[in-house]
C-alpha cells in the first residue's frame, strides 16, 4: 500500500514526465525547437481531449440554453478592427541594446538585461501588437491582410445574428466554442502556460441588460463545479476580484480564478461582463443590427454578455500538477499521476503474466478486446515483470492494471490492481464489461 505521499510539485518534474511518457513535447524538436510551441504526443492527446470533451458536457450537452459554434481561424481583417484589436492589443516590449534581447517590460527588472546580465541597456518600452498578420490570397498587399485570431470570442460575437436568425433562441442563452487562438507571444514561458499557439474554452452568453447578475453568479458556480469535476484541490483555487483599473475597458465586472501553480499563483480563467460592447461594435461598424426581440412583444434591445473563458493548456497544466504524487509503495520510491478515472488518458492496461506463454498471452487478448471494446482507451503491455508495469502505468496515471495470470485460465477471475492505493482483487472476466 503507497504511503508518505509529497505534494510539493517542482516544475521540472512534470516537466520531465510530460517528454519522458509522451504526454507534451517540445514544439518542433528535431530541429532544434521553436519558441512557445508544444506538441502533444499520444498521451497527451487523450488527456487534453478528455479535459475538452468534459468541459464541452458540462457547459453545452448537459444545458439546454447552449449551442455550439466553430467560427473560422481566419476572419476579414474589419473583425479585428471593430473589436479594438488592431490598435490596442498590445504588450509592453523593450530590447537590451547589449544583446539584443528582447522582453515584456512589465514581466522582467528593467534595470538589468536576464539574458547578458547588464545593467541599464534598456530604453523606452514600446507597444508591440501580439496579432500573427497574415495575407489571404495570391497577392500581398494591405487589401490582402487578414490575422490568425487571438482569440476565439469574436468568432462566437459575428455569428450571434446567424444563430438567433437560424434558432431564435430564448434569452438567456449562450453560444460556446473551442479552438486555437494565437498569439505572438514576446516572452513565451513556463511550460505550456504561456505559448504563442494554444485552445481556448469560450462561451458567449447573452442576456437582458438589467439581468445580468444573476447570469454571472451562475455561471461563476457552474465554472468552480468543472474546476471541481478537473480534480483541482479546492485550497489551491482563489477568486481574485479585478479592480476597476485593471479590468479590460469593456468590462463592468471581472473575476479572475487563479491556481496555485508550481510556478506560483496565476490565472487559471476568468468570468467577465463585457456588457453590449462587442454587439454594439459590430452593429456599428457593420451596419448590421444586433438588436434581439422578446418574443410575442416589441421589445427590442442588443443583449448584454457573460463571458467564462478557459485555456485548455492552462487546464491541462493545472490537472497534471494537480495529479502529480510521488510516495513510497513498500519502501520503493514511485512517481504516480493520480488523474480522475474520467480524465485519465489509459483506463485499463491489461498484460498476461507472462508474455512467453502463449494460453496466457490468448486470454488476456481476449480481456483486452472486451475493455477495448466498452472503453477505448485502454493500454495493452507485456514487458519486463509486472512489478515494472505497474510502475509505467502509475506514472501515466492508468487506474487500474489487469493481469491474466494461471488461474485465471482456470476459474476466468483476472487480478485488478488499484492506481492509488496499490491493492488487489479478484474480479470475474464477465463482470469487467
Amino acid at each position: 500500500m503507497s504511503e508518505n505521499t509529497e505534494k510539493n510539485v517542482e516544475m521540472e518534474n512534470i516537466v520531465s514526465l510530460a517528454k519522458r511518457r509522451g504526454f507534451i513535447y517540445p514544439g518542433s524538436d528535431v530541429y532544434g525547437g521553436l519558441s512557445g510551441t508544444w506538441d502533444y504526443g499520444p498521451l497527451g492527446v487523450a488527456l487534453k481531449r478528455n479535459v475538452m470533451q468534459l468541459w464541452w458536457k458540462m457547459f453545452v450537452d448537459d444545458r439546454d440554453d447552449m449551442y455550439g459554434v466553430d467560427a473560422a481561424i481566419l476572419m476579414n481583417k474589419k473583425v479585428w478592427e471593430a473589436s479594438g484589436h488592431t490598435a490596442t492589443f498590445t504588450d509592453p516590449l523593450v530590447e537590451c541594446s547589449n544583446c539584443h534581447g528582447r522582453f515584456r517590460a512589465d514581466k522582467i527588472d528593467t534595470s538589468k538585461c536576464p539574458t547578458c546580465g547588464k545593467e541599464n541597456t534598456f530604453g523606452e518600452a514600446r507597444q508591440f501588437n501580439m496579432m500573427f498578420k497574415t495575407h489571404v490570397g495570391a497577392i500581398e498587399d494591405d487589401t490582402s491582410i487578414s490575422y490568425l485570431r487571438p482569440e476565439t470570442a469574436q468568432g462566437i460575437f459575428i455569428n450571434f445574428k446567424n444563430v438567433v436568425d437560424t434558432f431564435y433562441p430564448d434569452l438567456p442563452f449562450g453560444l460556446a466554442q473551442q479552438g486555437k487562438a494565437f498569439r505572438n507571444e514576446i516572452s513565451p514561458r513556463d511550460f505550456i502556460f504561456r505559448s504563442r499557439e494554444f485552445e481556448q474554452m469560450e462561451i458567449e452568453y447573452f442576456v437582458e441588460p438589467d439581468k445580468w447578475e444573476a447570469s454571472f453568479n451562475a455561471l461563476l458556480a457552474d465554472t468552480h463545479a468543472f474546476l471541481n469535476a478537473l480534480g483541482l484541490p479546492q485550497d489551491k483555487i482563489h477568486e481574485l476580484e479585478v479592480p476597476a483599473e485593471d479590468r479590460a475597458h469593456y468590462s463592468k465586472r471581472t473575476i479572475d480564478i487563479e491556481y496555485d501553480f508550481p510556478i506560483g499563483k496565476e490565472e487559471l480563467m476568468g468570468i467577465a461582463y463585457r456588457t453590449d460592447f462587442d454587439l454594439m461594435n459590430i452593429q456599428n461598424n457593420a451596419g448590421k443590427s444586433m438588436e434581439y426581440t422578446i418574443k410575442g412583444t416589441n421589445t427590442k434591445f442588443v443583449p448584454h454578455v457573460i463571458e467564462p473563458s478557459f485555456g485548455v493548456e492552462r487546464a491541462v497544466m493545472a490537472v497534471m500538477a494537480a495529479a502529480y504524487t510521488e510516495d513510497e509503495v513498500n519502501g520503493e520510491k514511485r512517481i504516480v499521476m493520480k488523474f480522475p478515472e474520467h480524465l485519465a488518458p489509459v483506463k485499463y492496461c491489461v498484460s498476461p503474466l507472462l508474455k512467453n506463454k502463449p494460453e496466457l498471452v490468448e486470454k488476456a487478448r481476449e480481456v483486452y478486446q472486451i475493455l477495448k471494446k466498452k472503453h477505448g482507451n485502454v493500454m495493452w503491455d507485456d514487458n519486463g515483470n509486472i512489478g515494472k508495469r505497474y510502475r509505467r502505468q502509475d506514472e501515466i496515471g492508468t487506474p487500474y492494471c489487469v493481469v491474466v495470470d494461471f488461474d485465471s485460465l482456470e476459474d476466468n477471475n483476472v487480478t485488478i490492481r488499484d492506481r492509488d492505493t496499490t491493492e488487489q482483487r479478484r474480479v470475474a472476466i464477465a463482470d469487467l464489461a
